[in-house]
């Protein structure tokens, strides 16, 4: 278990998606506000290492902000 504690993984949540001109993106400043496809009520994608691995809801307590996972998506197997 010892080597699995130096194996780094990159957890990713996305909260929605959108789409703009590149021109629009160069323009974004600090503070901008982004509308995205979602609501508040949306599951979030969670990604590790850019596969999706699972599905989650938003938690906010105070000034935290948690995902919960709410449902672990099924691996289709690595045919290599």
């Amino acid at each position: 278990m010892a080597t699995l504690d130096k194996v780094s993984v990159d957890l990713t949540v996305v909260l929605g998606t959108t789409s703009m001109p590149v021109h629009q993106v160069l323009r974004l400043g600090r503070g901008a506000i982004i509308e995205l496809d979602a609501t508040e009520q949306d599951e979030v994608r969670i990604m590790a290492n850019n596969l999706p691995i699972a599905n989650g809801v938003v938690l906010v307590n105070g000034n935290r902000i948690a995902v919960e996972v709410k449902q672990m998506l099924s691996r289709t197997p690595d045919h290599r």
